[in-house]
């Protein structure tokens, strides 16, 4: 769907090159720079003390990419890449704003000198404000300063940990859609933008449902062990055979009698504790240990006939392993083939939007560090001579 699109990625780690990487799934053209050295994330398993070959967290978000180095610190790097940017549609980058500023290659500067450029920046905090300059990931920005780890942590007890590059992938979908909106725009007059995205802005709007209560009411419920749930049918149980399933009931009462029913609870249907969410919240502790001896007699797979007779919303908890294999994610697209530069291919997590006979997925695999470095820049215009010297001056590799 993106054919013909090119876009100018100067970014590093995952949020900014995420967005890079949905777009190269749906076929633009995505030139990834690299400082010297290459994008940190290339030395993923480096950095927490682990030997192995392969790296599946670069390659997920960077597969389909053209890869060059460029020293930006010197005028013959930062003149390659402002012809680069001359040529594009998109300029995406997560380097600080004071950072760029100092290159000359901030929004202002490049979109004075681009004036049809769709300039996307996606930074940890915002480019305004005190904290605008502060470094940011998605540990920091996203979970801790949002507030949104706070709301999972159960009242009274320790930080949870986010998973690896979780709200960078979130903002990487808010930076595409972003991007997306600014170059329809383009087509009705013709000029670009700037588009600003950060992890801070992309977990408000995660977490809205909570903190359009915040704003409005002064106050959200804090996490809680299972068992004393305020709404205890919106929980997890653990079945016969060990295994845990989420239950999910709809506003109102009409789930409850389909529950006791599946369950084979009709005693408890009408009991007055139970008949309403306001008794249910009230008697929640005697509610849930009713709940989980009846969920203990069945195990998964005679649950699941039961509460699927009764459309009743739930689902298994799968392990990663198992997700990673799930029958229904792979019907639904969730896991594509990422070829490999030996030819094979490797299983991994599909772009979040499915556009049925298109062709959405990986184009080719994650580039080497600067392997299109030499042609990027013939198509530039530079010649052999040329190019030859920006190798030996460190300008390019």
């Amino acid at each position: 769907m993106l054919e013909g699109l090119r876009v100018v990625e100067y970014a590093t780690y995952v949020a900014a090159p995420g967005a890079g990487g949905i777009m190269a799934d749906w076929g633009a053209d995505i030139i990834k720079v690299e400082p010297p050295g290459g994008d940190p994330i290339r030395m993923f398993f480096a950095s927490v003390g682990v030997e192995r070959e392969g790296n599946p967290v670069f390659d997920m978000d960077n597969r389909g990419k053209r890869a060059i180095v460029l020293d930006t610190a010197l005028e013959a790097g930062r003149e390659a890449l402002l012809r680069l940017v001359e040529r594009a549609d998109v300029f995406l980058t997560n380097v600080r704003p004071g950072g760029l500023r100092r290159a000359g290659l901030d929004h202002d500067a490049l979109l004075a000198r681009f004036p049809k450029l769709v300039y996307a920046t996606v930074t940890g905090y915002g480019l305004i404000g005190p904290d605008a300059d502060r470094p940011g990931m998605d540990s920091a920005s996203f979970w801790a300063r949002s507030g949104v780890a706070a709301m999972f942590s159960p009242k009274g007890g320790e930080p949870i940990a986010l998973r690896t590059a979780f709200g960078d992938h979130v903002a990487s979908m808010a930076t595409v859609a972003g991007i997306l909106a600014a170059l329809f725009e383009r087509e009705r007059t013709g000029k670009g933008r700037l588009v600003e995205a950060s992890l801070l802005r992309a977990a408000h709007y995660a977490a809205a449902s909570d903190l359009a209560l915040q704003h409005g009411i002064g106050r959200v419920s804090s996490n809680k062990p299972r068992t004393q749930a305020p709404q205890p049918l919106i929980n997890f149980f653990k079945t016969a055979d060990d295994r845990w399933i989420s239950l999910l009931t709809r506003q109102g009462e009409k789930d409850w009698p389909k529950l006791a029913r599946a369950l084979k609870l009709d005693d408890i249907a009408t009991d007055p504790r139970f008949t309403s969410a306001r008794a249910r919240r009230d008697h929640a502790e005697a509610l849930i240990a009713l709940l989980d001896t009846a969920f203990a007699q069945y195990p998964l797979e005679q649950l699941a006939v039961a509460m699927d007779a009764e459309e009743l919303i739930w689902s298994p908890m799968l392990t990663p392993r198992e997700a990673a294999s799930d029958p229904q994610a792979i019907a639904a697209g969730c896991v594509v083939d990422t070829p490999l530069h030996d030819g094979g291919a490797m299983k991994a997590p599909a772009s979040p939007v499915r556009f049925p006979g298109a062709d959405d997925g990986p184009k080719g695999p994650s580039p080497r560090l600067g392997e299109h470095t030499r042609a990027v820049l013939t198509e530039l215009g530079y010649a052999a001579p040329e190019i030859d010297a920006m190798l030996a001056s460190g300008a390019a590799a």
